[in-house]
């Protein structure tokens, strides 16, 4: 299969206008929902936005390959896109970004389809081909040139003249014995559908460059694929491992690992080829699953990495929250009905309320905080510490530190018992790490964190519930017009968070943020279907059928539903949504409104004190953003 039957001429972006990376994934999104390639852009996103946790997808040298695969996708698909101006894409470079490959495949996607993603990715690695590309104006240029190049790369194939094929084992053992010089790598992605062979491709032509003989097992989406042999890693100076997802170690014991993350197998083929031949990396124990030296891990901002933990932590709570909100708002209705004493009311509350699951709210945030900072071993440290915030009412604040001092104690365990003897390697994790992770994070909370916190926490609550309201009302704003800055990004989870926060620290469960929040969550989906509807020649019939959609997401308080209107015109959706949620939250609290319930939308609006007005909010603010959406907006010409 060409490429090029994947990389279809109608999603090209010739001209890219993003500037920012979050924009340039919402435009490369837009394109593929315009052209019916996925079927939930919300989905789609949420799954590229997952693999860019793992690592960044600028790999450097001017490329950014975001890509999922998913059941949101219903073609696999290869958008390109490129951009005169650059991005700031997070490249591992630290250099913007100019051309743009988003890979999109189906779960379901079959071999053929697989090995032709890979055949792309091993095509960027060279720089002569790049140059080209950028000089390309139109799709049909970007088309010749992909269709040129996989015909001149076949035709190396089948004559045996490509330097980067693979070396059969019987071929390596023979060079092994004869000069020594020989290697063994495995690369690795999450997805497996791009970075894993770049990172082979690249290895593969450096060692031949070098006169060094090399085998490279790759973890991609079809499964491992040139799998290693015993004796191949017998034979071997040394393991190169370039992977961001686990892979089986145990084969190694014994043998000097490099662990990397699979980027540098791309970017930094020579320095890994070289420090394995030398024997220059920890020699890995396979018992207790560890290695002698301290695991590396990709450089980036202190605050991406920040909120990267965050994240991991909030994700995991989030179930919690949702499931045990939902229950204990239910448990309150019986509680109407029946009194205390209704069965119903009490095995709702149960499993919902303090003893149920909002009692794990906090230590699963804290652990799994620290182990996005510590990996597994942080985990107990970190829910200890998250129970405690609990225990002491340093809440949702104390819950936080307690995350991000378990995990950096582990981290400082890690390098004060590098230099213990091998024969201790199998205790750090089983003894080490528990008995004094638990004891220097425990004392700290105990002594300085708990108090400290527990002050702020009361303060907090005590100035909340003492709002009047004209600050309620500002408030109210505030955090509405936040749920539709950026839509499921930083802005949105910080005033979710905060909403979380005051839900489980106040020690009522009214849930006024809560209220101001899911209002303002629910207003862009339900502005785009409104504008969509009553202002159809403003947009195009791929907008307005995907607008219908939005009438089920807002009901559902799912506000990503707006993002791919956002990104194709960001300037009048985010503006005229800002305005409406804003609207919409500062008028739940002027009415007094709360919803005891974290999630659910208009599924758990019958919980509220007054649902009728927190509907009539929600209206008003969606009407809001509709009308100066679709007023604003040009009109398509025909």
């Amino acid at each position: 299969m060409r490429i090029t039957d994947l990389m279809i001429k109608e999603t090209m972006i010739m001209d890219m206008q993003a500037t920012t990376k979050e924009a340039a994934i919402d435009e490369l999104i837009a394109s593929l929902a315009a052209s019916g390639r996925i079927n939930d852009p919300v989905l789609f996103k949420e799954m590229i936005l997952k693999r860019e946790g793992e690592s960044s997808t600028g790999i450097g040298n001017g490329i950014a390959m975001p890509h999922a695969k998913t059941k949101a996708v219903n073609e696999p698909t290869i958008v390109f896109a490129k951009s005169s101006k650059g991005v700031q894409y997070e490249s591992l470079d630290g250099q913007p970004a100019n051309i743009f490959f988003m890979i999109a495949a189906p779960e379901g996607a079959g071999n053929t389809h697989l090995r032709t993603l890979a055949a792309l990715s091993r095509l960027l690695i060279d720089n002569d081909f790049i140059d080209q590309l950028m000089n390309t104006r139109t799709p049909d240029e970007v088309t010749a040139l992909f269709d040129a190049r996989q015909a001149k790369e076949a035709g190396k194939k089948d004559s045996k003249q490509t330097s980067s094929s693979q070396p059969t084992p019987a071929e390596v053992t023979k060079a092994a014995s004869e000069n020594g010089d020989f290697v063994v790598a495995v690369t690795a992605c999450p997805t497996g559908i791009a970075h894993t062979f770049m990172a082979e491709d690249a290895l593969l032509k450096k060692a031949a460059e070098m006169g060094v003989q090399i085998r490279v097992e790759t973890n991609g989406s079809e499964g491992a694929q040139n799998v290693l042999t015993p004796e191949e890693i017998r034979r071997a100076k040394g393991v190169i491992v370039a992977a961001d997802k686990k892979v089986d170690m145990d084969r190694f014991d014994g043998k000097p690992v490099l662990q990397r993350p699979v980027s540098d197998g791309i970017r930094k083929p020579q320095e890994l080829i070289s420090k394995a031949l030398k024997g220059d990396a920890p020699i890995y124990r396979s018992e207790g699953g560890s290695t002698t030296g301290e695991k590396q891990t990709e450089k980036g901002s202190i605050g991406s990495k920040i909120y990267k933990d965050l994240m991991n932590g909030i994700s995991h709570m989030l179930p919690f929250v949702v499931g045990g909100g939902i229950l204990l708002a239910l448990s309150f209705l019986f509680e109407q009905i029946g009194g205390a004493d209704n069965p119903l009311f009490k095995l709702l509350m149960a499993l919902g309320g303090g003893d149920g699951a909002f009692h794990f709210l906090i230590p699963v945030l804290a652990g799994f905080i620290a182990v996005s900072i510590g990996d597994r071993p942080a985990l107990m440290p970190g829910m200890v510490g998250g129970l405690m915030a609990v225990n002491s009412n340093a809440g949702f604040l104390g819950g936080l530190a307690a995350g991000f001092l378990a995990g950096y104690v582990v981290i400082g365990l890690r390098k004060a018992f590098a230099g213990l003897p091998k024969t201790l390697e199998g205790l750090k994790p089983i003894l080490l790490y528990p008995v004094f992770g638990l004891l220097i994070a425990g004392t700290v909370m105990y002594y300085i964190f708990d108090p400290i916190f527990g002050t702020i926490n009361a303060w907090m609550v005590g100035a909340l519930n003492n709002l009047g309201t004209g600050n309620a009302v500002l408030l109210g704003l505030v955090l509405g017009g936040m749920m539709a800055i950026d839509m499921g990004g930083p802005f949105n989870k910080a005033a979710y968070t905060f909403a979380i926060g005051v839900f489980t620290s106040s020690g009522n469960t009214n849930g006024e943020m809560m209220a101001a929040v899911m209002a303002g969550g629910m207003v862009p989906p339900l502005a785009i279907a409104l504008a969509t509807t009553f202002f159809k020649n403003k947009f195009t019939q791929q907008e307005q059928k995907s607008g219908l959609t939005n009438y089920v997401l807002g009901l559902s308080f799912i506000t990503e539903g707006a993002i791919p209107f956002a990104a194709a015109d960001p300037l009048r959706v985010l503006t005229s949504c800002i305005l409406g949620s804003a609207i919409a939250g500062g008028l739940t609290q002027l009415w007094a409104i709360n919803i005891p319930a974290p999630h659910g939308g208009i599924f758990v609006a019958a919980l509220a004190n007054h649902a009728l007005l927190f509907l009539l909010a929600v209206a008003i603010g969606a009407v809001v953003s509709g009308l100066i959406l679709g007023l604003w907006k040009k009109r398509i010409e025909a």
